[in-house]
């Protein structure tokens, strides 16, 4: 029987580990991706439009058969994608634009969790910047600010005092440091633990867990310096005991997925939370509404069967007949980033050492920001590439992913050394 034709929208790691996993299902003939990267081309062909280019995206599935076109980054999402192909008689996995805000607006996920009652940080949502500087008597020294809308990852501030949180408030409200997302911010107060994130497949109403996993968002070792896109990401997080696992599945995913339904959004797609365990049990940090960039890239390299089944059940609503294997395998990824990221930082440098790296048992090497040049590889974005190794524990795997890193080479390349520690600590 004839594959189908399908589109990933994307061009980061997250979407070379989608590409990656789709390019090995029996169900598929072709795989394009839009725009997609250097690595994405060994497997798909890439194609010259942007992720957020919605109608030339429906236009061009439109004329080439695309059965499926799988969404990688919230921006599409949030701006209404999977809507817009729905409506030209197309399959999108992801949630539309309504369902998307569970990400899209920080103050929409806090309503859906207080309907739900589902444990979160307190907090205020404000439009106002006077409004929001008056709310920080109301938080201690130690708050968390951010922006309501999307920012990239970027846009959380944790501050240790109420001056550095006022300077948080005004970057975002009065320098608009992201633009309209900042138009409104969200102050919670700040919890402690250890975060993970959960990931599970939705199909409006049924659930379908994936493994737990742990980012690491700030630049430095040690969390230390401001917040990324994510340095790096392993997965299983012991700190998720198989105890916490069920009751992060009965009493956060399957009540979100409830409340989301009845507030008429059902939620289609990759439910993602971002937990603190704190002492007090599990807290919901956020909600995306798509894989995590790098939590993907472990998990994919986790996976066993084929993922296209389980992207048309969620969009067909059935995925309660569907399963999924996974790896008892650990598997840990290191980003390797550009010299001043999250910050400005150059494009254009030559990559060395990438066949040397892939030519390794058990390592994949996920490209982000980096395009073909030539007969060459060079340096495009701020996160470069997601080093990706597999191992029978977490401790094996990050010495593979480490000594994957350490045969690539580009010009002011950086990366943290502690990925994957706190796991090997407990």
């Amino acid at each position: 029987m004839a594959g189908i034709n399908v589109m990933v929208v994307g061009g980061g790691g997250r979407e070379h580990a989608l590409v990656w996993k789709i390019s090995q299902s029996r169900e598929v003939n072709r795989i394009y991706c839009a725009p997609g990267n250097s690595g994405t081309a060994k497997l798909a062909q890439n194609l010259d439009i942007g992720a957020d280019n919605i109608e030339e995206l429906v236009n061009f599935a439109r004329r080439n058969d695309v059965g499926l076109a799988v969404i990688g980054p919230e921006a599409p999402l949030c701006a209404g994608v999977v809507d817009a192909f729905e409506a030209a008689g197309l399959k999108a996995f992801g949630p539309n634009r309504q369902a998307a805000q569970l990400e899209g607006s920080k103050g929409f996920m806090k309503e859906i969790l207080a309907r739900a009652g589902i444990p979160t940080a307190r907090y205020e949502k404000h439009e106002n910047r006077d409004c929001a500087i008056d709310a920080l008597e109301r938080f201690g020294d130690r708050v968390v600010i951010k922006a309501d809308g999307l920012a990239a990852g970027k846009g959380v501030v944790v501050c240790q005092s109420k001056m550095e949180a006022e300077r948080a408030i005004d970057s975002m409200m009065v320098r608009r440091q992201f633009g309209d997302s900042g138009s409104a911010v969200v102050i919670e107060e700040a919890l402690e633990g250890e975060e993970a994130s959960i990931l599970a497949f939705c199909d409006g109403e049924n659930i379908l867990m994936m493994p737990s996993s742990q980012d690491h968002k700030r630049i430095g070792d040690g969390d230390t310096g401001p917040n990324t896109g994510g340095m790096g990401a392993y997965s299983p997080a012991p700190v998720i005991t198989e105890n916490l696992a069920d009751e992060i599945e009965e009493k956060i995913i399957r009540r979100v997925a409830e409340s989301m339904s009845a507030a008429g959004a059902p939620y289609k797609g990759i439910l993602y939370a971002g937990l603190m365990m704190t002492a007090q049990g599990p807290k919901v940090l956020e909600f995306n509404c798509r894989f995590g960039d790098p939590e993907c890239q472990p998990i994919m390299a986790r996976m066993e069967g084929d993922i296209v089944p389980v992207l048309m059940a969620c969009i067909d609503g059935n995925l309660g007949r569907g399963s999924i294997g996974w790896s008892e395998q650990a598997s840990v990824c290191v980003v390797m980033a550009s010299g001043g990221y999250p910050g400005p930082y150059e494009k254009g440098s030559p990559i060395s050492g990438l066949d040397d790296a892939e030519a390794m048992d058990n390592v994949i090497v996920f490209h982000a920001g980096a395009k073909l040049a030539g007969d060459g590889v060079v340096t495009s974005g701020g996160r470069v590439l997601g080093v990706t190794a597999t191992g029978g524990s977490v401790e094996e795997a990050i010495e593979t992913a480490y000594a994957a890193v350490s045969k690539i080479s580009f010009k002011g390349a950086i990366y943290r050394k502690d990925i994957g520690r706190k796991a090997v600590a407990r």
